[in-house]
């Protein structure tokens, strides 16, 4: 067998060998849930010496896994070591609100208690009380609440007084019970209401009237509660998420169930709700441990419902549990600096720069930020030269800084020497010098941006140069004149004639050149076709001594607008090469989707192109086996036409090939207005094949039943049995015929719509139309036509 995480462990004769081949998975990794499993097996049948260590091992990795503290309890309570098991259970009751270790926690209880008298009795209702507090709302509670009621009726009563609070303590133990929604709650109020007869029949109908709709109301509920309930896999350990399909369908399955509770679709007060919602994201937490999203979802939600302090709690647990994601310490720190507590949230930041050596770039401009919020100026300028010593310190804090004093402290001139003193370090980065130049930009400081750029480009190397020299043409087509414009522009391809990144060097100019210059933001002085044009154009300059391959040169290299964004700066991407580099489908093997299709039929391929399927609307019963592109679609192709009618195949082989997503209507109408259909046997229900297979084909059809006649190619038309006995209609049907005689010599209106509203005109009804139908597939056209 073989875990989701792809360590397989070998089933092995004997368990020492199986136990040391799950511990060295273990050693490569302690996620492993195959051989935890193993390890949990083997640790039953060890001796509590030997099992202490390997159940804090695995307990360690797994310190939500609620079936491995229960065991770790056993194993205690089998040799009656009541001080370690006290020691575990305050370790892992409140991270672990699971019903099945609870229970055990009060079988503990009320073993230590029995033998204690009043004292233990009372100590034992404490703990019922406790555990029904965290754990009482969960669906699987039930047996805890019948328990709970037996023990408060076992209970010794000496006098009356005693008896009767005993009995108020029950009633309010079965109230409670009776209004959550649990697996027993129709027994619990069975019980209810057997209670309430035994002690008062006077009171018993008012209370229980009281407290019927609130009990079906909980019942509605427990029925919409158990379908997200049975969703989740209760046996599942907390593993870092590794997205596979389980982990996903399981917290997609969690998700849903908060969203449940949420809704309050009980309508309960707001304590018990949040009681409930509280217990469903502990339970969550116990599978999904290492996912962040909850973490934070669950301390919004404290937030959001005015519990600060509940979502400081939460923060510290999710941070204990992924000690090195620092989204969430980021999340944390928010937290306190918008309730206003400035000192902790300066102690999460400072645990996120830890000695300052190891510290990232992106913590260094979060904690400079953070300081200029809270302490000012002065506090951000000290730490930021501090910072700037430290040797992960990399342009993105100098370019933050300046920004910052630019933007926030409206101080340019701190900005600009900020911006030079990093370009004595990182005139190395493209990336640096970029953000340089937009900031001399701001300050509309054309002098300097020109030296920039020429000291740029005269230290870095041609291939790192590609972006700079993009921008700085930018810049002249912007703001230089015609003759700095087109200077510039020379210069950029003779530097990079060397690197291969500009492939227009081959040539003096080209129109690439005239429409980047021309154009602005989303404005091009071109159209569409002829951008993509440019750019085919482009990349065969680029490619002219390559052998370009078919398929790309059909389908274009992109547009030239990918040069540029939508605020009409250029991109970091390579866009002419890296579009060069990119597979394009081949489209003459693309199957237009037609809507009106129905489920079930298949396309019909062109028959005129073997191996190829290419675009119909024609349709046709499925075949047994999918249709497939290339050598298998001749194959099956001829396996459907077999089991075609004689007339759909004579149709099929006469239609023509047309390019498009569809045919031509009139061309299909002239088809089926000239071809001979035979008739196909509808009366008889059986096995479509067979009924395909046995249709005859003689050269007329009438399969509505209705008097009419059907033209021939010939022209003559067939009259049938029915109508060659009739006589009072003899003259109306010779001028019908001679009308469709007429029809079949003339051409038809290219109109569909024409042929229609004609008909309409001459009075002809919907009973002179003829229809065949073969095999599930159906086709019609209308037998009358107009001569004009």
């Amino acid at each position: 067998m073989a875990d989701e995480r792809g360590i397989k462990v070998e089933n092995q004769s004997g368990s020492e060998t199986k136990e040391k081949k799950a511990r060295d998975v273990l050693l490569v990794d302690k996620y492993n849930v195959e051989a935890s499993e193993i390890l949990a097996s083997e640790g039953l049948g060890l001796p509590i010496t030997e099992a202490v260590q390997l159940y804090e091992q695995l307990l360690s990795t797994f310190p939500t896994a609620a079936k491995y503290w229960k065991q770790y309890v056993e194993a205690h309570m089998i040799v009656n070591n009541d001080d370690a098991i006290k020691q575990i259970f305050s370790r892992c009751l409140f991270d672990c609100r699971q019903i099945a270790l609870w229970r055990c926690y009060i079988r503990f209880i009320r073993k230590v208690n029995d033998k204690k008298g009043a004292e233990g009795q009372e100590e034992t209702k404490k703990a019922f009380e406790f555990m029904l507090n965290y754990v009482g709302s969960d669906i699987a509670s039930g047996p805890v609440w019948m328990e709970y009621i037996t023990f408060l009726k076992s209970l010794p009563a000496t006098n009356p007084q005693e008896e009767s609070h005993r009995m108020t303590t029950i009633r309010k133990v079965y109230q409670k019970a009776i209004i959550t929604p649990t697996h027993h709650v129709e027994q619990l109020w069975k019980d209810y209401e057997n209670f309430e007869n035994t002690v008062s029949r006077a009171l018993a109908k008012g209370l229980v009237s009281e407290y019927q709709p609130k009990y079906n109301s909980a019942r509605a509920v427990y029925r919409e509660r158990k379908k997200y309930v049975d969703d989740v896999d209760w046996n599942m350990l907390a593993v870092p998420p590794s997205g596979s399909y389980k982990e996903e369908q399981q917290c997609m399955a969690w998700k849903r169930f908060l969203a449940f509770e949420k809704g309050n679709p009980q309508r309960i007060d707001s304590g018990s709700s949040n009681s409930r919602i509280t217990l469903t994201y502990e339970q969550c937490l116990m599978y999904l441990y290492h996912y962040p999203d909850i973490w934070f979802d669950y301390a919004t939600w404290h937030a959001k419902n005015g519990s600060i302090d509940l979502a400081i709690k939460v923060y510290q647990k999710a941070l204990k549990a992924l000690p090195d994601s620092e989204v969430l310490r980021y999340a944390y720190a928010e937290l306190e600096e918008s309730s206003g507590a400035i000192q902790p949230a300066k102690k999460v930041y400072e645990s996120l720069l830890g000695d300052g050596v190891n510290a990232s770039a992106l913590a260094h401009i979060q904690f400079i930020r953070f300081l200029r919020r809270t302490e000012g100026v002065e506090a951000a300028r000290k730490y930021f030269l501090d910072a700037r010593k430290s040797p992960n310190c990399t342009y993105h804090v100098f370019v933050a800084y300046a920004m910052m004093a630019f933007c926030l402290d409206k101080d340019p001139k701190v900005a600009h020497n900020v911006f030079e003193a990093g370009l004595k370090r990182f005139m190395h980065e493209p990336g640096y010098v970029l953000e340089y130049a937009d900031f001399l930009c701001r300050l509309n400081d054309d002098r300097n941006i020109r030296a920039l750029f020429e000291r740029a480009l005269n230290s870095l190397p041609p291939e790192e140069s590609v972006e700079v020299w993009k921008r700085f043409t930018q810049f002249e087509q912007t703001y230089g004149d015609l003759a700095s414009m087109l200077k510039v522009e020379q210069r950029r391809k003779e530097a990079l004639s060397r690197t291969g990144e500009d492939g227009s060097s081959a040539f003096e100019s080209s129109l690439h050149d005239v429409v980047s210059r021309y154009s602005f933001m989303d404005l091009w002085p071109c159209s569409s076709k002829d951008l993509d044009y440019l750019a085919r154009q482009e990349w065969l300059v680029k490619n002219i001594n390559k052998k370009a391959e078919k398929s790309i040169l059909l389908n274009g290299v992109g547009s030239l607008g990918a040069e540029k964004g939508s605020t009409g700066h250029p991109n970091n991407a390579k866009t002419s090469t890296t579009s060069a580099k990119v597979i394009y489908p081949d489209t003459s093997r693309m199957i237009i989707y037609d809507p009106r299709q129905k489920q079930g039929a298949a396309l019909l391929p062109n028959t005129t192109v073997p191996g190829l399927p290419a675009a119909s609307n024609s349709v046709i019963p499925a075949p047994a086996a999918p249709l497939a592109g290339g050598t298998g679609t001749t194959k099956a192709l001829n396996d459907i036409l077999k089991v075609l009618p004689p007339a759909l195949v004579a149709f099929i082989t006469h239609f023509p090939s047309v390019d498009g997503p569809s045919p031509d209507v009139d061309i299909v109408l002239s088809i089926l207005l000239q071809s001979n259909v035979a008739p196909v046997q509808t009366a008889k229900l059986g096995n479509p094949h067979q009924q395909m297979s046995s249709a005859p084909a003689p050269s007329t059809s009438d399969l509505s039943g209705a008097n009419k006649s059907r033209p021939n190619p010939g022209g003559v038309p067939f009259k049938s049995t029915r109508e060659s006995h009739s006589g009072g209609k003899r003259k109306d049907m010779d001028r019908q015929h001679e009308d469709e005689t007429l029809t079949q010599s003339r051409p038809l209106p290219r109109d569909l719509f024409k042929i229609r509203q004609m008909q309409k005109a001459r009075g002809v009804t919907s009973s002179q139309t003829g229809s065949a139908s073969g095999g599930g597939s159906a086709f019609s056209g209308e037998l009358s036509g107009s001569t004009e």
